[in-house]
C-alpha cells in the first residue's frame, strides 16, 4: 500500500457538561485565530471529510477553505452513549455506579444501556479509517478528518498498539491535530498538536 496520512482534527468546543456522543450540538468557532492557524497547518489540496454531526460539519466547513469537501460520514461519529446521552457523569453514577465505572475503567465490550461499547466504536472507526487511507493513497496520500474525542482516541490506540485504558490518558483537545500514517501498518506522526 502506498503511504497515506490521515490528519485527524477534533471539532470545536460545544461547552456541554454532559455526555453528548450522538447529541447534535453546534461547535463554538469563535476562536478564528486558532482556526486560521489550524487551516494553515493542514495540507492545502487534501480533501476534508467529517462526521455527520453538526459540530464536526461546522468545523470542517470552517477549515475547508477551498479544499475539496467529501460527503459527511456517520461512521466517524462520536461514541453513542445511549440512555446516558445528555446526562452528567454524576447523574449516571448516582443511578448505576457499577456500570459506569466498568464502562470507563475497563473499556471494551461494556456499553451504556442502548448505547455503544468501546469495541464497537473502535471497529466502526477502524473500518472508516482503513477505507479513507486506501482512497487517499490513490489520490495524493492525505485526507483531513474532522471527528470527535472517541474516534480519534481509538485511532491513537490502534497506531500505538495500546489498550484503551492507556489511550484515555492521551489528551485530545478541541481544534487539535493528530496525524497518523498508514503504509504497511498504522503509525503515529504526531498527536494532539495544538496549532
Amino acid at each position: 500500500m502506498t503511504c497515506a496520512r490521515l490528519w485527524w482534527v477534533r471539532h470545536g468546543p460545544t461547552h456541554a457538561r454532559s455526555m453528548c456522543g450522538w447529541t447534535d450540538l453546534p461547535a463554538d468557532l469563535s476562536d478564528t485565530a486558532a482556526l486560521d492557524r489550524l487551516a494553515a497547518a493542514l495540507p492545502a489540496g487534501a480533501p476534508v471529510i467529517s462526521s455527520d454531526l453538526l459540530r464536526a460539519r461546522q468545523t470542517a466547513a470552517a477549515l475547508a477553505r477551498g479544499r475539496p469537501r467529501l460527503p459527511d460520514d456517520p461512521a466517524l461519529r462520536e461514541m453513542h452513549f445511549g440512555a446516558w446521552e445528555g446526562r452528567t457523569h454524576a447523574d449516571v453514577e448516582a443511578e448505576n455506579p457499577t456500570l459506569i465505572r466498568r464502562f470507563w475503567e475497563t473499556p471494551g465490550p461494556v456499553a451504556p444501556p442502548d448505547g455503544e461499547s468501546w469495541d464497537r466504536l473502535a471497529a466502526r472507526v477502524d473500518a472508516a479509517a482503513d477505507r479513507l487511507a486506501a482512497e487517499a493513497a490513490h489520490r495524493g496520500g492525505d485526507v483531513i478528518v474532522v471527528a470527535h474525542f472517541g474516534p480519534i482516541l481509538s485511532q491513537i490506540a490502534r497506531a500505538r498498539a495500546i489498550p484503551p485504558q492507556e489511550a484515555f490518558a492521551q489528551p485530545v483537545r478541541h481544534l487539535s491535530l493528530t496525524r497518523l500514517r498508514r503504509d504497511d501498518r498504522w503509525s503515529e506522526e504526531c498527536a494532539d498538536q495544538v496549532i
